[in-house]
């Protein structure tokens, strides 16, 4: 029966309205004092039905809720004959409770549309050759499936033939088609814009990188922060008090309508639901744009990040490196190249990709004991011979000596901002190659948009040679640059700026600097959603582009502001509520629950706020700044 009760809470509430409506009509029209109670009678015990098992069930696991007091008050209010109170009471706390539960799910609209994104059904290669319509839970890994355009991508996976343009924008935020053709990634989710596309499942289900956002967003919308935990702690106590105080004024008074009275203005409501709405709509305007925050404690954290650390590669810089300039210091030059070009084809490193595109095509030679020195480079055995490629750093471990002229050389090329890499060849150097990185488009302009939030430090840790580092440092204005800096080393230097009191924020790519991800306040990682940027960082990046970083900064700063903004709103409506009471003679029970439920509409509506969150365009700051110091000089 409290199931069935509490489930047409809707229609109670539309015959309670209505029942109201008739009493009126029967006071003020037919002046009909009979009927007039009546329907306000039946609106009472209608309105306060599915109230009162609310706060039995709420008493049952000893939480005194709000409920609670709404229940004592309207049945006060009935006792004392003050049937349009207790009607009114009921009829404005259910129809508050729908308005509530509306708008926090239009709160929650960006998981609802990532969910209904999930694709449900693939086209499936059988046995017999052709592709079968099937639910996407029966695709295993391995599997080939048939993408068409406008369909979308049903799995995690790897183009295995034709060409087309998909839609990421489940994934990175960012609406722009991306061409996808053979052993591109594809992801689950996105939608193929145009062409056909054959693929092999790599990841399926909630392994895919789109149900892992699912699953990260879900878990940060439920998740708690510190506010929030105290709230619960503060109501905990706090309606039980307002409880007693009503005894109290009673004893003191004899006024059964003031005591109920403080008992209605008295709930808690705006102040119980102000944060988490603040977070809920944050968290979902972040889904939208690509950008997972995992959850409360991260935007609570984030929003105080005075100091951000950054690698290099990839973040600050394309990520793309070409050869700027090749050296060669022997005969034996072709060789020499075959070598590493066999040595670097193994290798993942960004600079590997370089190195192959500039020497071009090339017979490889089979490479043995292959030895991966962190930090400085392969070590690798070709046809007997002992093959070094990497830093200078390698070549000292490897005790290779350098000529006066390599010396130079090199430093020459580390002053131009060039990464290093030296092919030695049984101890003696062959060839050195400078490579040099671009940086990204727009970084100085997103990176003076942080300093606009009141970022202080902006640091850059890269394993790249400090004549690099600086070079970079200084066409983007960091604050601090060092290079040469190994996994552990990045570590140490956040630890060692979070012992100097500063709140650390750490971007990278979530692969080789996970240990800094982890061990910063905040880790954010860029790029497309690697498995370990989801498991290690707190913030996820599913855009490499940058300008994603300010945008997740300014949301931060702006949730955590319109939290206090709920919270002083919820307080002060309180605090003008009692004040009222006692200080007036207009204040009664309609009128306080009409503003309590008001109080309670009004924060969640500047909660929603956040879900229409963008932004502002700095460029115009910038440039005065860059005027005023132009005029300054």
């Amino acid at each position: 029966m409290q199931r069935y009760i509490l489930s047409q809470k809707k229609l109670i509430t539309l015959l309670s309205g209505i029942l109201i409506a008739i009493g009126f009509f029967s006071h003020f029209v037919l002046n009909n004092a009979m009927l007039f109670n009546v329907t306000f009678i039946i609106a009472s015990i209608l309105g306060v039905l599915p109230i009162a098992i609310q706060a039995y069930q709420a008493l049952k696991v000893k939480v005194v809720s709000i409920d609670v007091l709404v229940t004592i008050a309207v049945i006060g209010a009935f006792l004392i004959q003050n049937y349009e109170e207790s009607a009114i009471v009921t009829f404005l706390f259910l129809f508050g409770s729908y308005l509530e539960q509306r708008t926090l799910n239009q709160t929650r609209s960006a998981i609802k549309e990532l969910t209904n994104m999930a694709p449900e059904s693939a086209l499936l290669l059988t046995d017999s050759g052709e592709f079968e319509m099937v639910d996407v839970d029966e695709v295993d890994e391995g599997d080939t499936l048939l993408v068409k355009t406008g369909a979308k991508v049903p799995v995690d996976g790897t183009v295995l033939s034709g060409e087309g343009h998909i839609n990421e924008a489940s994934i990175t935020g960012e609406a722009v088609p991306v061409t996808k053709q053979l052993n591109s990634e594809v992801f689950a989710g996105t939608i193929l814009e145009n062409g056909t596309l054959q693929i092999r499942a790599d990841k399926v289900g909630e392994d895919t990188t789109f149900g892992k956002i699912i699953e990260l967003v879900e878990e940060a919308q439920d998740a708690k922060s510190e506010a929030e935990r105290f709230i619960d702690r503060f109501s905990k106590y706090y309606t039980p008090i307002v409880l007693l105080l009503a005894v109290i004024v009673w004893i003191f008074t004899r006024n059964v309508e003031l005591a109920i009275t403080i008992l209605v203005l008295g709930c808690p409501g705006a102040l119980v639901i102000g944060v988490p709405v603040s977070n809920v709509a944050g968290i979902g305007n972040g889904a939208r744009n690509g950008i997972l925050l995992k959850g409360s404690e991260v935007i609570h954290d984030f929003s105080r990040v005075d100091t951000i650390v950054f690698d290099k590669t990839g973040t600050l810089t394309v990520g793309n490196p070409e050869v700027a300039e090749r050296l060669s210091y022997g005969d034996d030059d072709d060789l020499t190249l075959r070598y590493l070009a066999s040595v670097e084809n193994d290798s993942d490193h960004p600079l590997a990709k370089a190195i192959l595109n500039d020497i071009g095509s090339v017979s490889f030679l089979p490479v043995d004991q292959t030895d991966v020195v962190k930090g400085g480079g392969i070590v690798a055995h070709i046809d007997q011979n002992r093959v070094a490629v990497g830093n200078p750093a390698l070549m000292e471990k490897e005790q290779i000596s350098l000529t006066g002229k390599m010396q130079a050389d090199i430093e020459r090329l580390e002053r131009n901002g060039n990464s290093i890499v030296i092919t030695a060849v049984d101890g003696v150097v062959k060839s050195v190659m400078g490579i040099r990185d671009q940086i990204r488009p727009g970084v100085k302009q997103d990176l003076q948009k942080l300093k606009d939030f009141g970022v202080k430090n902006l640091v850059m840790l890269s394993g790249d040679n400090q004549g690099t580092v600086d070079l970079v440092a200084k066409q983007l204005g960091l604050t601090q640059a060092h290079g040469h800096m190994l996994p552990e080393d990045k570590s140490a230097h956040i630890k060692k700026l979070q012992e100097q009191g500063q709140i650390v924020a750490f971007v990278g790519d979530g692969v080789n600097d996970s240990p800094s991800l982890a061990l910063a306040d905040i880790g954010i990682a860029m790029g497309s959603g690697t498995d370990v940027a989801i498991e290690t960082s707190d913030v996820v990046l599913m855009n490499p582009d940058f300008s994603r970083l300010p945008h997740a900064l300014g949301l931060t700063r702006a949730t955590a502001r319109n939290m206090t903004q709920n919270i002083i709103i919820a307080i002060g409506v309180v605090a003008v509520l009692v004040a009222s009471l006692f200080f007036s003679n207009w204040m009664n029970m309609s009128i306080g629950m009409l503003v309590h439920e008001a109080s309670i509409l009004v924060v969640i509506f500047n909660g929603m706020r956040l879900l229409r969150y963008r932004l502002k365009d700095s460029s115009n700051k910038i440039e005065l700044k860059q005027n005023a110091t132009q005029t300054a000089k």
